[in-house]
């Protein structure tokens, strides 16, 4: 897209008073065109046809149609790219299908429809409009699990993985197509609020040979085993004894992420010395860069996600072009592109 132009928006949810409130947002960024609105899926399955918007915001509780029913019928990588509208934790589960089908990012609608409430949210969902408009969208098929043939313990013991935007479709294709004798651990943090990480590890248990789950205090990180950092807490992985172990805390508060990447892949170091590989898959930021760097300096390796499959080539990138990166791997790729390095 040229810097010139204003990225067209499609505002799908059935609340008058929300339709409104947040055409008013986003008529606000001089970046952004509201093109039209839908009142349930099935309309917003009309506009998207006729005015073609380059990315629609998606309310998830809708008649006739639901915010998800939009999502099958498109398919993933298919029109515009989506945002999606959540509007309590309860619906966190929702939030993730949506996330793992394609959707780009989400923002919490405020459960309460006051005016004030609603407006709250308008900084941080003109950014992810915006930014929304810029990335490229994945299809949504899951690879099949990589096959491991004698599998043994060799010279990585964990395996740090550090995402954003776009991290929970990412995460779908790299953890199912792990497979199930993994000789490591793996531990995961993500850019994403509390409240939604175990409806994320529940979802890719269910699908994943490896054991999926989201991070508690003192959790042991065994072979075959993903730790996901839980929402809104840093995570780190401690050796005691012979044992990996999370711990998980609000600390360092001045972290812009949190759960961040850098403090994980930093803690990897320190439990692990150069028995660790670094992952750094799609999203926006510098997050990563750091640990990147603990882990070269200790000797480990770091892998990126390549331009190519990233829904947003931030992360990945900075990595690179800090001379941090031992390769980089299309997702569909990057479970036996961590195998080979076993």
């Amino acid at each position: 897209m040229m810097p010139t132009e204003r990225t067209r928006v499609l505002v799908v949810d059935d609340s008058a008073f929300a339709r409104k409130v947040l055409r008013e947002i986003l008529a606000s960024s001089a970046d952004l065109d509201v093109v039209g609105f839908a009142r349930d899926g099935l309309e917003a399955l009309e506009k998207i046809a006729e005015l073609r918007p380059d990315v629609v915001t998606l309310d998830l509780v809708m008649p006739n149609l639901d915010g998800l029913g939009v999502l099958r019928a498109l398919g993933a990588g298919q029109g515009p790219r989506f945002v999606v509208a959540s509007v309590s934790n309860a619906e966190s589960a929702l939030v993730i299908e949506a996330l793992q089908m394609g959707a780009v990012d989400f923002v919490h609608k405020p459960t309460a429809l006051a005016t004030e409430r609603l407006y709250e949210l308008g900084g941080e969902l003109i950014a992810k409009v915006i930014a929304a408009g810029q990335a490229r969208v994945r299809p949504s098929a899951v690879a099949a699990a990589t096959r491991l043939a004698h599998a043994a313990a060799g010279t990585v013991r964990l395996v740090v993985v550090g995402t954003s935007t776009g991290g929970p479709q990412a995460l779908t294709r790299l953890l199912t197509a792990l497979p199930a004798d993994m000789p490591c651990a793996v531990a995961v943090a993500l850019h994403i609020p509390a409240g939604y990480t175990d409806a994320l590890a529940r979802r890719l248990n269910d699908s994943s040979a490896v054991e999926v789950f989201e991070a508690s205090q003192g959790a042991t990180l065994r072979p075959g085993s993903v730790a996901i950092a839980r929402g809104g807490l840093h995570m780190r992985v401690r050796r005691e004894g012979n044992d990996l172990i999370t711990h998980i805390g609000a600390s360092p508060t001045s972290s812009p992420f949190c759960p961040s990447v850098d403090v994980l892949f930093e803690s990897a170091v320190t439990a692990v010395g150069s028995a660790v590989l670094g992952v750094v898959l799609t999203g926006m930021g510098t997050d990563g860069v750091e640990g990147a760097r603990a882990i070269s300096r200790a000797g480990g390796r770091t892998l990126t996600e390549s331009e190519a499959s990233c829904v947003v080539y931030g992360m990945p990138r900075a990595v690179k072009e800090a001379g941090l990166s031992a390769g980089d791997a299309r997702i569909e790729d990057m479970a036996a592109a961590i195998v080979t390095r076993l």
